[in-house]
Order: structure tokens, then sequence, then C-alpha cells
């Protein structure tokens, strides 16, 4: 079957080789034929290296199908259902899943996915990203992963919903919990950051301020739920306009790099929320003073995978979009084969780019 792998890190390109199988299916493994994979901006961070990942690797890591076959033990979806694949599953029995209700930081099923070694090239063994690999006509994830929906949900926009859609729409509900009639502001609107904005929308926020450089993603924002789009350089009048310049309620940095994550601090008000979702560099930091610290009784918190519960909030999700809340298909900007997913990667940033979906 077709799949896109990463050879060598750091890379500017994947290889789309036609010679990967799979391997045998084992107990408690689902087998899922991918109707439909998101790119995203963690797939480019995994070949340049921002995130870590041992090549050779199938990407792809947000994806939608349908059940092909299932292992021994396995009974909460058979061949036939429709499922999205979540990249952090939770266990369900750890303390993150169970006491502390954090099933989003479950180190289990993230080392159970990390360790799913599902895809074969000849003799050699090729991983894949986060366990997923939905840059590939199949795949084979522990059960956990594959999260049934309802079979009349399109699987193209069930796809958005395994990553960039849950990431930014919960760092919103579920990480910063914005509140009716608060004040946002997003930093980043590629595909988290417009998440994000929707999910701010549907939270009730008065004022949603949309930054970023490139004018056209400001304009689109708007389309998505921001009720204003500003430029960085404009942000200090923008500040002094919509909150009389104390700051912000909320501030969600959807981009990962330190200089806007310290910016996100200093635009949140004193006991504001400033929530980090973009991914930085391990070894990349941004600095916050003690006093400060103490002074703004600041809430300053990161968002790993928005905070969800994919077993319930995946659908909740799809239930908001099917009641015109989220648009999820206005999200979907540009729709190629697998043989294009270079050129997607290379588009990423665009202006005119929120997500890319691969049609299988």
């Amino acid at each position: 079957m077709l799949a896109a792998i990463l050879e060598t890190v750091p890379t500017e390109e994947l290889v789309v080789a036609d010679d990967v199988t799979l391997r045998d299916i084992g107990p408690g493994d689902v087998r899922v034929k991918i109707a439909h994979s998101g790119v995203c901006h963690s797939d480019l961070s995994a070949m340049n290296g921002t995130i870590p990942q041992e090549p050779p690797a199938v990407l792809g890591h947000e994806g939608a199908g349908v059940v092909v076959d299932v292992g021994d033990g396995v009974t909460h979806v058979a061949p036939g259902d429709h499922v999205i694949i979540a990249f952090s599953p939770p266990c369900g029995t750890c303390p993150f899943c169970t006491g502390r209700h954090q099933p989003n930081l479950c180190m289990t099923g993230l080392v159970l996915m990390s360790t799913n070694m599902q895809f074969r090239q000849g003799d050699r063994v090729v991983g894949s990203m986060t366990g997923c690999g939905t840059f590939a006509e199949e795949t084979i994830v522990p059960g956990i992963a594959a999260i049934k929906i309802d079979d009349d949900v399109p699987l193209d926009v069930a796809a958005l919903i395994g990553c960039g859609v849950t990431t930014g729409v919960g760092a919103a509900l579920n990480t910063a919990q914005v509140t009716p009639g608060s004040s946002v502001v997003v930093i980043g609107c590629g595909g988290v950051g417009v998440a994000a904005i929707q999910g701010a929308r549907v939270a009730g926020a008065a004022a949603i301020i949309a930054v970023d450089l490139h004018e056209g993603k400001l304009e689109r924002a708007k389309t998505f739920g921001a009720t204003h789009g500003v430029l960085p350089d404009d942000l200090p009048a923008a500040v002094a306009e919509i909150t009389g310049g104390e700051g912000f309620d909320f501030a969600l940095e959807c981009i990962g790099m330190p200089a806007t994550m310290r910016q996100a601090f200093d635009l949140t008000r004193r006991g504001g929320t400033c929530c980090i979702v973009g991914v930085g560099r391990i070894e990349e930091t941004f600095a916050l003073s003690a006093f400060e610290m103490f002074f703004s009784e600041k809430i300053l918190v990161g968002s790993m995978y928005g905070s969800a519960d994919v077993r319930t909030d995946f659908n909740r999700f799809l239930r908001l979009h099917q009641a015109g809340q989220l648009d999820l298909v206005g999200m979907i900007s540009r729709r190629i084969g697998l043989e294009e997913v270079n050129d997607a990667m290379a588009c990423l940033g665009d202006a005119d780019i929120v997500r890319q979906v691969i049609d299988f």
C-alpha cells in the first residue's frame, strides 16, 4: 500500500512508497482503512526536529476511517464501524484517567502508541508518528485509540477532530475555560488557532482578537468568530481600545515560539489566564520574573490535546458541528492525494490554508 515515510531528520520531504505492508494484527489491536487524514503543522514539526520522532516512520496523526479487523479482546468497535484515531488515548485505569480526571495526560496510552511499530517495508520495521501513521492507506492502532463515531458523520470532517480541532477547541473550552462575556486573544491563526477562536465563540466570549502576521489570515479568522483581526504591530492600540489597557481575560498562544509565549503572557490581564497551546522545541525557553508571577496572579497553563477526554469530547465536538456551532467544513482549504503530501507540507503557513486533507 501507499504510505509517506519520514526517512531522516531534519528533512524537507517525505518518501511516498508503494511497497508498505502491515504487521499481523494482535490482541487489543484495531486495523483501520484510512479515509481521510489532515495535514497538521505537527507533522512538519516532526520533519524539522521540533517534535522528536525516530525515523523511519509513517507520519500523520489526524485521521478517520473504517474498521477492517479487530484483535482478540476488542469489543467496543467491530468491522465496518467508523472511527477517529486518537494520538494520545486514555488507558482508563491509571491515576490520570481515574482519580485525577486528566485522561489526556495518560502516559500508559502515550507509551502504548509510541511503541506501536505497525508498518513493514520488506524486512524493515517502520514506526509511525504517535503510533497513528495516518499518511497510509491502512494502519493498526491499539484499540483504545479507535474512537467510534456515528456512521452518518462525514469522515473528512471527522478526521479534523483527531488533532487540530480537539487541540484548539479543547484549549478554549477545557483548559483555559473561557467564560461568557470575556475577552480573548488568540495568537496564530492556522488550523489550531482557528479552532481555538471557534471554541472561544462557543464559550460565549464577547471579544475575540485574532493575531497573525498575515492580513489574509486575519480576515479569514473573522469568518470563524473573531471579532477583531490585529497585526502584531497594532496590538498596543488594540489592547488600549478593547481592554482599556488592562490586557485580555484569556490569551491562547497557538504557534509554539518562546517569543509569542512571552507575548501571550504579557497580553493577559492581572488575574487572567494565559494558555500555551503551541508545541515548541524542547531546548527552547522563555523567561518570567519571580516578582511578576506573584504580583500579577496570572494563571499560566499548558494545554496537551485540548485537555480532552477523547472518549466523550470527540463526539461532543461533532455534535457542536452538527448543531452549526463549529464550522469544520469551512476549515478544509484544500484536498489532495497522498502523492501531493510534500507540496502540502510546503504550503503550511500560507495565508489561504487552514487545513489540507488527504483523501484516500
